[in-house]
């Protein structure tokens, strides 16, 4: 079960953020989410690389051979939890959206480091180091997304025509109405 949870509950995280997109917000909340997850996620990877090539940590079963990892993993660097980071932004996007479902996605982010410690693929400070990265990767872009959808709409709302522009604008900043094109 430890090696399931390890090595799956991110799919799991993944499914249930898909499907906040789809069922839990409207097409300007969807392209708010997609933008700071993609944002989030190129900052996580910015973030991991940077960590990881500032602090080496070898993983348990490197470290103390007696140690069997649970599931089949290399023995390479395991500071940062790539899983943890990956589960930290996933849950802290839907926090930043929707309390309960990102609360709930924080405790089984919280389940998936456990996991991955009694897998002895990580240890707490991979796990931790991990959230921390994907928390601050999620708030960072969210920041940046509503500021470049902020910018975006403000274009079209000067007069610059965009597909994108015009989605948000009719979208978001006029109640759900499609707004009349200026010609």
């Amino acid at each position: 079960m430890i090696g399931w949870l390890a090595q799956y509950l991110l799919y799991a995280m993944v499914i249930a953020f898909a499907a906040i997109w789809l069922f839990a917000e409207d097409r300007a909340g969807r392209v708010q989410l997609a933008g700071s997850a993609l944002i989030g996620l190129l900052l996580v990877w910015v973030l991991i690389t940077v960590a990881a090539a500032v602090h080496d940590d070898p993983r348990p079963f490197v470290q103390n051979p007696a140690l069997q990892p649970l599931i089949a993993h290399a023995a390479d660097n395991g500071f940062p939890s790539d899983h943890s980071a990956a589960a930290g932004l996933i849950a802290v996007l839907i926090w930043l959206r929707h309390r309960w479902y990102g609360t709930l996605l924080g405790v089984v982010a919280l389940v998936l480091g456990a996991a991955r410690v009694a897998a002895h693929v990580h240890h707490v400070q991979d796990i931790v180091a991990g959230l921390l990265i994907g928390g601050v990767a999620a708030w960072l872009g969210s920041l940046a997304a509503a500021a470049l959808i902020g910018r975006l709409a403000r274009s079209r709302a000067d007069g610059t025509r965009g597909r994108l522009a015009t989605l948000l604008h009719g979208s978001r900043l006029n109640g759900g109405r499609p707004t009349a094109q200026p010609r």
